[in-house]
């Protein structure tokens, strides 16, 4: 049984088309208890790629609002937003998440120097080991700048795009021991994405042996959420998710609401 996905896009994302009542319906069908909107916001995105990850942020809450009293007693639709961190953007997106009341605030790296790891120009004039400490530097550099957030999302998002096989966490440990460390005491989560599941990858976002190095580490705030860009996808690969977090020693998952954590038994999932 699914409980929850912390992690979904609707047509306020410039990459994706669904519509929010779609989105709530297929929950329902799929008997999900929990589902969290968190539409991907990113208002420094390379004006190259030709997508604006900005939208109405009081409109974008008053629609899930109106929603989740439609579904009152159906659905638990909580309000959240995927904020793409930069440093330079501290003090736009510190003003974002107090726009509204958020229930989560989804922090994540999606641009390194200017460019996307999702598109292959950005590998171009790279080595993938180049590429990957490039990324986990910029990481690092925007939780050591901006704070205004609750779970790093897909913390290792660029190995959903490198060449087949170039990952390896264990190339990467210090660097990645360092963010887990900082997310730590900083009382910041992750999360386990599903997205790269579908796509054929045999890991999830972040890999199991990074999810194992943060319980190992102290860390006990991990969101599940499956990225989902259309509504078919809700609830993808939740069962993988939870038996990841059984496997690294986690007792509980975590849902946000009013930003702040709350945790459930893993073993109440399927």
């Amino acid at each position: 049984m699914i409980i929850s996905d912390s992690h979904l896009h609707s047509r306020y994302s410039a990459d994706s088309s669904e519509e929010l009542k779609n989105i709530a319906r297929t929950a329902v069908s799929k008997g999900i208890g929990i589902i969290t909107i968190t539409d991907h916001y990113d208002p420094d995105f390379p004006k190259d790629y030709d997508l604006d990850f900005s939208f109405d942020v009081e409109e974008y809450y008053q629609v899930i609002r109106m929603l989740k009293e439609e579904y009152s007693g159906q659905l638990d639709i909580r309000c959240g937003i995927e904020a793409g961190l930069m440093p330079h953007l501290k003090d736009e997106i510190d003003a974002l998440t107090h726009k509204v009341p958020f229930d989560l605030v989804i922090g994540s790296t999606h641009i390194v120097n200017g460019m996307d790891p999702y598109y292959e120009s950005f590998w171009k004039d790279r080595k993938p080991q180049e590429a990957y400490t490039e990324y986990f530097s910029a990481v690092e550099a925007s939780i050591d700048n901006i704070s205004s957030y609750d779970v790093y999302g897909h913390l290792d998002y660029i190995a959903r795009y490198g060449p087949e096989g170039s990952f390896d966490y264990k190339e990467h440990a210090d660097i990645i021991d360092v963010i887990l460390k900082k997310l730590i005491s900083a009382d910041k989560g992750i999360e386990i994405n599903t997205a790269g599941l579908r796509s054929g990858l045999k890991e999830t976002n972040p890999s199991f042996e990074v999810i194992k190095r943060y319980r190992e580490l102290g860390g006990d705030i991990i969101t599940m959420g499956s990225d989902a860009h259309s509504a078919e996808f809700i609830g993808y690969g939740m069962d993988i998710a939870r038996d990841y977090l059984d496997k690294a020693g986690f007792k509980y998952y975590t849902i946000f609401k009013e930003r702040k954590p709350e945790f459930y038994l893993l073993k109440y999932i399927g």
